[in-house]
């Protein structure tokens, strides 16, 4: 169940985030997730809920954006849908030199902040959306 740690790594990722200074409690946290990432969503969404408690993400949703696998053909350059279990094999020239184009990420690309900052004191969000390194 490496989802555990995945979900660690995020959770210390987004705390030490400069994109986190000034700000309050992290509501969300958006997620591009590859259908080739090996990784079960279900899980990693059970984990982050675990890895979240007593941090400033406590009670925050994990937003995922699930990305289709896609693989280029080099012979020929058809692309196709690799599709799980992938299909790796060019559909159009029935080559095996096929490089994958999308599918593999895992990458945070935005938070959402609860400010309690404010003279009301009540809490508002914020949108903050993390440079892709």
């Amino acid at each position: 169940m490496h989802e555990m740690s995945i979900a660690v790594a995020m959770v210390e990722q987004v705390t030490e985030s400069p994109a986190a200074d000034g700000y309050g409690t992290v509501s969300a946290v958006r997620l591009r997730l590859g259908e080739l990432a090996g990784v079960v969503a279900d899980s990693l969404r059970f984990c982050f809920s675990l890895a979240c408690a007593g941090t400033v993400l406590d009670g925050a949703e994990l937003l995922i954006d699930h990305v289709p696998g896609r693989a280029r053909c080099g012979p020929c350059g058809a692309e196709w849908a690799t599709g799980m279990p992938p299909q790796l094999c060019c559909p159009q020239c029935d080559g095996g030199r096929a490089e994958l184009v999308q599918g593999r990420e895992l990458q945070i690309v935005g938070l959402r902040h609860t400010r309690s900052d404010t003279a009301d004191g009540a809490a508002h969000p914020a949108s903050v959306q993390v440079k892709e390194s």
